[in-house]
């Protein structure tokens, strides 16, 4: 609900003021705002068979000052008002149209007592998606579930799996190794729960992890993983012919993201973003860092100490400004191409933020060391002292002129002791 609740005409109707992840269940207003939303789905999609309704992560629930009051009744408990509202909203699915089947997360759901979920008319009203997204999840522990929501009188139940997204707010390629495993032991749980039980598996392909965070994985960089899985789901494994034959189809030569995909390669849409998303991912960074915190000449005589006083031997421009500039130069110009690729599937504000995001940071660094040599490059005006060729710091103390051998050290070399 953030994506309603996060606007100030909404926000009356927040189960806690501050916060805008929760809908108030005891308003009217808010049962009316999700039918609104149910029927304005529902006419864009007039052959729809399912309607996912959410509930999941209701975190904050009963805090509010009129759920408060009502957990003070006895017999009334969070659970209890976590299932009022989702029979609820069921209800309004099915009187709007009969022969559609309302889906739930199955969250608010997994510790309530047998007996609650039973009585409470939820179980005739909806179907259950029980998600999970981990590599190692508990085969064993989703079996159990499902044999508890079968006794509860859940009929038909759902799995509900992930391609990308779930592995990091930030991520920006999928791991794919992690998503098979998933898959993989999705099968497992359908091959031991209850028979027929298992209506199907949701693969999600999360965009952000909240309407507040960051994008992660873009769909173009999902594709792979997306292909992958649906082989592995579809052939009950994924052996080494399996993986061959994918990688040849999508045209790219691995599935494992270790090296920039080559430019061009791939014959699925959206495999230049891919291309491109993969290198800035993989090296933008690494190749500024290495620059800036790995260059001998950048870390012992530009360091953040010179740059703030723009202070630099003449001789050690020579051996950092063009690095710095090759680099920006390269990177520039990947990353033109990829804002060129973004803005075919992208509107311009996600292109934005990623750019942003991801790129803008680190060639920033390299715009600014590039300014700071230039600033300190510059030329300065002689200094003026006492006769002697003595001058005078900032502090007023008098700075020796440089003679004998030691003026004549070339940098990085030791004078006499």
């Amino acid at each position: 609900m953030e994506f309603v609740l996060k606007h100030a005409a909404f926000a009356h109707l927040r189960e806690v003021g501050p916060l805008p992840c929760t809908l108030n269940p005891h308003e009217a207003e808010s049962l009316a705002l999700v039918g609104a939303m149910i029927d304005q789905v529902l006419e864009l999609h007039p052959g729809a068979q399912r309607l996912h309704v959410g509930c999941d992560e209701v975190y904050y629930l009963g805090e509010g000052e009129a759920s408060r009051r009502w957990l003070q009744q006895e017999q009334n408990s969070t659970g209890k008002l976590c299932l009022s509202h989702m029979r609820a909203v069921a209800s309004h699915v099915r009187a709007r149209r009969p022969g559609v089947t309302p889906l739930v997360w199955d969250d608010m759901l997994r510790e309530l007592p047998e007996d609650q979920l039973a009585a409470s008319g939820v179980p005739q009203l909806v179907e259950p998606v029980l998600w999970d997204y981990t590599a190692d999840l508990d085969v064993h522990g989703k079996v159990l579930l499902m044999q508890k929501y079968q006794r509860c009188g859940f009929l038909r139940l759902w799995a509900a799996s992930a391609f990308k997204g779930a592995t990091g707010p930030s991520q920006a390629l999928p791991p794919v190794e992690h998503h098979l495993r998933n898959h993989a032991q999705w099968l497992q749980v359908a091959g031991s729960g209850p028979t027929d039980a298992l209506q199907g598996i949701i693969l999600t392909g999360w965009q952000r992890y909240d309407h507040f965070s960051v994008l992660c994985e873009l769909l173009p960089a999902g594709v792979p993983s997306l292909a992958a899985c649906l082989q592995l789901l579809l052939r009950g494994g994924f052996d080494e012919d399996v993986k061959a034959k994918m990688e040849n189809l999508l045209g790219i030569s691995s599935l494992e993201i270790t090296d920039p995909v080559r430019e061009g390669a791939g014959s699925f849409p959206g495999r230049s973003i891919l291309a491109l998303v993969t290198q800035v991912s993989l090296h933008l960074r690494s190749s500024v860092d290495m620059l800036l915190e790995g260059n001998r000449y950048v870390t012992g005589w530009f360091s953040p100490y010179h740059r703030q006083r723009k202070l630099i031997h003449p001789v050690m421009v020579q051996h950092i400004q063009p690095a710095a500039l090759s680099l920006l130069a390269q990177w520039s110009t990947l990353v033109q191409e990829l804002e060129a690729a973004l803005q075919l599937a992208f509107y311009p504000d996600a292109v934005e933020e990623w750019l942003q995001e991801n790129v803008h940071p680190s060639l920033q660094r390299l715009q600014a060391l590039l300014q700071d040599l230039s600033e300190a490059a510059a030329p300065q005006p002689p200094p003026t002292g006492p006769a002697g060729g003595a001058a005078q710091d900032p502090r007023g103390e008098l700075v020796p002129a440089l003679g004998g051998s030691a003026a004549n050290c070339r940098p990085g070399q030791k004078g006499p002791m």
